[in-house]
């Protein structure tokens, strides 16, 4: 498999970090895998040293000042309150809820796991990973971190209403995986909503029995139940959870967009005749409008925007954005922004952070920006690269 420096350079193909992460092929993955069963990859050469580790982890606890909920703790099943892991922290910074490094290395000592949530967020090797994992999925990815001291587990037997991978970044843990008890559970259908069916499969013959060392990767779908146990030192592993897109999803946008239709009808806008309700007959006159409405309805538009709206583009600096406007030349390098989902629609290049409208003389560069044929201000061309530099389309590099 390719080594973490592949997965955080831009030029690798073959799959991308997903191809990274499993020792089969992204197509038998997705062919026999995805949204099926679990998949354990062993050994990745190098680990992920140089994406996450204990260092990182003591930087974001003791010195980056985070608030919750970027972190929580949790010990035998059960989420510690707030209050007894933040405070303070002195002048020009009395925040209450910022996180007491000397409060959580005492529920660390004394068998707490920390979760690092968000981690997408607040430490950049993190973050290119999950935007590069996301496009690779065509589903948004978020990123947290549990620290497990020995011989202790955080929580207990559970499903996650995502996918889900789990890269051993130090020490080893032991997962038990049981078969779902509701398969593909919707993200408002949590594993508390079935706890007595959990507790009961979780004492039954596991599906899946394993420790993961350094530099594994678990691949585990939503709804397949699973507890993990720290080994011999304290555990670190990443979770990159894969924030799935249901069919579902598409009919509440689906819906959502004949509902508004129907405003504009003005049969659905009438009041309703005086008198006892004819409930079946007002129920048919219903179905029989929203039934055509649904097959005109477009949800597309509605979807992307929910789509976007989950995942952020990448980092753009405010000053280096500055800079490369106020020293901008031909020989400027430039590039599209990361994870910004961007597309030419007429004469309108659409993205996450919004629409600029594209002259016909400058559709072409466009075209190859979008197809990664651009690489500075002059393939660009200087009003153009003005234009989507004040835009952040773009950004230099």
């Amino acid at each position: 498999m390719s080594s973490l420096h592949d997965v955080q350079d831009p030029t690798v193909v073959d799959g991308g970090v997903l191809a990274s992460l499993i020792d089969v092929s992204p197509a038998e993955f997705a062919e026999a895998y995805w949204a099926r069963r679990p998949l354990v990859t062993r050994a990745r050469p190098g680990g992920f040293g140089d994406l996450f580790g204990s260092d990182a982890v003591d930087e974001l606890v003791s010195r980056r000042g985070l608030r919750t909920p970027f972190l929580r703790v949790a010990k035998d099943g059960a989420t510690l309150r707030e209050s007894t892991f933040t405070a303070p922290a002195g002048v020009g910074a009395s925040i209450g809820d910022q996180l007491d490094d000397t409060a959580l290395w005492r529920h660390l000592a004394d068998g707490a796991t920390l979760v690092l949530q968000a981690l997408h967020r607040t430490w950049a090797p993190v973050n290119d990973l999950c935007a590069r994992l996301g496009a690779d999925l065509g589903h948004p990815v978020q990123a947290n971190a549990y620290i497990t001291p020995p011989q202790n587990r955080g929580f207990s037997d559970h499903y996650d209403v995502h996918d889900v991978f789990v890269l051993q970044v130090e020490g080893s843990k032991r997962w038990i995986i049981h078969e779902p008890v509701h398969p593909d559970p919707l993200r408002n259908q949590p594993w508390t909503d079935r706890r007595p069916a959990v507790e009961h499969a979780a004492r039954g013959e596991a599906a899946l029995d394993t420790v993961l060392e350094p530099g594994d990767v678990l691949y585990l779908p939503r709804g397949w139940l699973h507890a993990a146990e720290a080994q011999g030192a304290v555990s670190i592993h990443l979770t990159l959870g894969i924030h799935i897109w249901t069919r579902y999803a598409v009919a509440e946008q689906l819906l959502q967009a004949a509902l508004q239709s129907l405003q504009a009808d003005p049969e659905m806008r009438a009041t309703l005749p005086m008198g006892p309700l004819e409930v079946e007959a007002e129920a048919e006159r219903v179905r029989e409008r929203l039934t055509a409405a649904l097959a005109e309805a477009d949800p597309a538009p509605a979807l992307q925007r929910v789509q976007r709206s989950q995942t952020r583009p990448g980092p753009l600096g405010p000053l280096a954005q500055l800079a490369a406007l106020e020293t901008l030349s031909e020989s400027t390098p430039l590039r599209l922004r990361p994870a910004l989902d961007a597309r030419l629609v007429d004469h309108s290049l659409t993205s996450r952070v919004g629409a600029v409208p594209v002259e016909e003389a400058d559709l072409e560069a466009v075209e190859r920006l979008l197809s990664g044929r651009v690489g500075t201000a002059g393939e660009l061309g200087l009003d153009l690269a003005r234009t989507l530099l004040r835009a952040g389309v773009v950004v230099p590099g």
